[in-house]
């Protein structure tokens, strides 16, 4: 029996068996209303209004502080002796890495098909808004975050869940926290194995078979796959076995490098035709307010930006601050701020780069997906890329590869985390998941298993549920500490001024 055969029969096999499940979990989670003539997921609703709550809550935080966001990250109030394994750089491109993905290339050129060229508007909107719910969620997981005696650092929703209801609840509310934290831990082991590993590693081999001769090229037979599998899965191993400390140093490289090549591809295809950009932006502003050929008109243009933004930003879903959690630092909320730089870099700055490529180069993959063929979103985006040079398809392929590892290494950390809670820190249920992380990346090359994907992300959105509601019940905890480093912020520049010769007395921090 040939090895294509056997995966096409574990496919089937698989998919018989989960369908059911998987079709009915996803009609809970995402079940839709009709709205204007479209149809609105109610867990993109429950996502944006979490962001427009937390962004009045805090005062527009995520464009107030901003620039000391910008400052935490370069460093400016480090303070010898915190507690974490990594500093600020390193937690945000380890986050960051896990969300910039396909979905800011394939999933954007899906939007702007379905939604037009004005869902890029909303898709920008809606990233702001979730600047404000990644404030909130990761600066829990570094106040509720677990130091254990070897120095290493756990956190995630599965920690300040149960620790942070205890704080405002009591007993009642760390009984109530221990099983949301197992439900969340069951969740991102979930979703990591197959949507951040699986699902990853599948879609990028598909990428590179394309633009390798296809199906009759080199890695288009079933030993091509296998081949690319075990060197992803290699690759990925020996990142997992160092840790945060090597996943951040890691991606602290490999996230500035992706971002600047799949930036500077757009630019070049932007630049290209630069006279066109005018026009462009007026498309997306008008299609915001005044779409064409768009089901729901205005609303739907709307709900397609939000939810291509809340599905790719992941902000609310409690994934973020795993690796938030692992800063060296005194101040929760300064990760906290840290963190709202985020949905920035990933939807405001990458997908928006996106969606302006299409617009502007206009291939005939995007007129053809807008009038109702089925045309995948990396076609379309790849075509766009090629109205410029015939070999800039490669460039995008390279993104995508990067993108592919970056995702895969990141929710391995993740994963892992989550394992840990449900199984122990031991070694040796630390190497049992290692190993199985790895087999599921080989897996990715060879199996579809596109109903456990879709069960995949069903499963991760319903921690967005549960982990909303944690954030609103422990946003006055937020609150507090955010003022907490404000006072420190005010005191470490009053002594900056005292240093260069200010004659007032110098202001004691009191945290």
């Amino acid at each position: 029996m040939s090895l294509d055969s056997m995966t096409e029969s574990v496919d089937k096999a698989v998919s018989g068996f989960f369908e059911p499940i998987a079709s009915w979990l996803g009609e809970v989670v995402f079940y839709s209303v009709p709205v204007a003539g479209t149809e609105l997921p109610l867990i993109v609703a429950w996502l944006v209004v979490a962001g427009l709550v937390f962004s009045a809550w805090f005062g527009l935080v995520q464009i107030r502080k901003f620039r000391l966001a910008v400052d935490v990250v370069r460093g400016k109030y480090d303070e010898k002796g915190s507690t974490g394994e990594v500093n600020h750089f390193q937690a945000l491109t380890a986050a960051v890495s896990g969300t910039v993905g396909l979905g800011n290339i394939a999933g954007v050129a899906v939007a702007v098909s379905i939604g037009g060229p004005g869902a890029t508007f909303w898709m920008i909107l809606c990233g702001l808004l979730g600047m404000a719910t990644k404030f909130v969620e990761v600066t829990l997981g570094v106040k509720y975050r677990e130091v254990h005696a070897d120095g290493t650092v756990s956190g995630g929703p599965m920690h300040y869940l149960p620790k942070g209801l205890a704080d405002r609840f009591g007993k009642n509310g760390k009984t109530l926290g221990k099983v949301l934290a197992v439900l969340a831990s069951f969740m991102v082991l979930f979703f990591g194995l197959f949507g951040g590993n699986l699902f990853q590693v599948n879609q990028s081999y598909a990428q590179l078979v394309s633009v390798a001769g296809g199906e009759n090229g080199a890695l288009g037979s079933s030993a091509g796959a296998l081949f690319f599998g075990i060197l992803i899965a290699a690759l990925v191993g020996i990142v997992l076995l160092g840790g945060i400390r090597s996943i951040a140093n890691v991606t602290s490289k490999l996230v500035p490098s992706m971002a600047a090549i799949y930036i500077a591809a757009c630019l070049v295809v932007i630049l290209v035709n630069v006279t066109a950009v005018p026009d462009a932006v007026v498309t997306i502003v008008e299609g915001a307010f005044n779409p064409e050929g768009v089901a729901g008109g205005v609303l739907g243009a709307l709900i397609i930006g939000f939810k291509r933004a809340a599905f790719s930003n992941e902000a609310g879903l409690g994934s973020a601050p795993i690796a938030h959690s692992a800063v060296k630092t005194k101040h929760p909320a300064s990760e906290g701020l840290v963190a709202l730089l985020e949905p920035f870099i990933d939807t405001v700055i990458i997908c928006t780069m996106t969606a302006l490529t299409i617009v502007i180069a206009n291939p005939a993959s995007w007129a053809e997906a807008r009038a109702g063929e089925s045309i995948g979103g990396v076609t379309i985006t790849s075509d766009a890329f090629g109205t410029v040079l015939p070999w800039f398809p490669y460039i995008l392929t390279i993104a995508v590869l990067l993108f592919a590892v970056s995702t895969v290494l990141t929710w391995g950390y993740y994963c892992l985390k989550a394992w840990t809670h449900l199984f122990g820190r031991s070694k040796a249920s630390e190497i049992t998941f290692k190993v199985l992380y790895t087999l599921f990346a080989v897996a990715g090359s060879l199996l579809t298993l596109q109903t456990l994907i879709d069960m995949a992300d069903a499963v991760l959105f319903m921690l967005a549920v549960i982990n909303i509601i944690g954030l609103y019940l422990l946003a006055p905890i937020v609150k507090r500490e955010l003022n907490t480093f404000l006072e420190f912020v005010r005191a470490r520049k009053a002594g900056e001024k005292d240093d260069s010769g200010d004659d007032k007395e110098p202001v004691k921090t009191t945290v």
